[in-house]
């Protein structure tokens, strides 16, 4: 399907068609198309933008990663399907390594979605042989690479279910979560919440990272300085606002 660059929803229309070909590829599933429609409710509300307080917590976010030990991005098919390259670049910057990681885990799923980040240029992607796994979890939820999720510092976890940025936080780690509802468990559990859009993210972070590097006292402050329960009640505020001015 072509989308013209002059549509007004040039950007959602795009993503639509990514997870379209990424569900026929075998890279999302059907779940996965519901949580993307979930989210992009919420991002109607933020009025498809990338406000103050997501900035902020992009700020936030690249600050962590780049002070970080050992830290890891933590894949999934819609984050694959819809930003290969871009969490790949991420990747790259900082740099961070990249682990595969499914909520709805196959071995076949999981290939593919590690083939996706190699055709976008990735040189080497965890996850296609699992030798730990996250405590508390006794499916194959919980199965993760001992050099990669399991030993990480920090862990960016775009589009990431409750239960497991829960458990990520409980092993002492520092979650960095992108995801449209400020109110969801993740949200709640990370040390930072990106509300924004993962397109609109991913690019701001590489910039912020790059920048960050440059400036590692400056990032050392911005981490130690970050609040993301206040980030997030700032980020209501704004959906609250925004919705009170479009009923009037």
């Amino acid at each position: 399907m072509y989308v013209p660059r002059s549509h007004p929803r040039y950007r959602s229309l795009l993503a639509r068609e990514r997870l379209k070909e990424g569900f026929e590829k075998g890279l999302v599933i059907e779940q996965g198309l519901i949580a993307h429609g979930r989210g992009e409710a919420f991002d109607y509300i933020l009025g498809e933008r990338t406000i103050p307080a997501a900035a902020r917590a992009e700020n936030a976010a690249a600050a962590f990663l780049v002070l970080a030990e050992n830290p890891v991005i933590s894949v999934n098919g819609n984050v694959a399907a819809l930003a290969a390259r871009e969490v790949v670049k991420l990747s790259k910057s900082v740099p961070a390594i990249l682990e595969v990681n499914l909520f709805y885990r196959t071995e076949k799923r999981v290939q593919k979605v590690a083939e996706c980040l190699r055709a976008a240029g990735a040189k080497e992607v965890l996850g296609t042989t699992p030798d730990a796994r996250i405590p508390g979890f006794r499916s194959k939820r919980g199965l993760c690479s001992r050099d990669g999720i399991y030993s990480a510092d920090v862990v960016l976890v775009p589009l990431e279910d409750g239960d497991r940025a829960e458990a990520l936080s409980r092993m002492g780690k520092v979650v960095l979560a992108v995801d449209l509802n400020p109110m969801s468990r993740t949200s709640i559990a990370a040390t930072v919440t990106i509300v924004n859009e993962l397109t609109r993210t991913l690019p701001d972070v590489t910039k912020a990272v790059r920048r960050m590097k440059r400036f590692r006292a400056s990032a050392r402050r911005v981490a130690s300085s970050f609040d993301n329960k206040a980030n997030l009640s700032a980020v209501l505020k704004h959906m609250n606002a925004r919705l009170s001015s479009i009923s009037r």
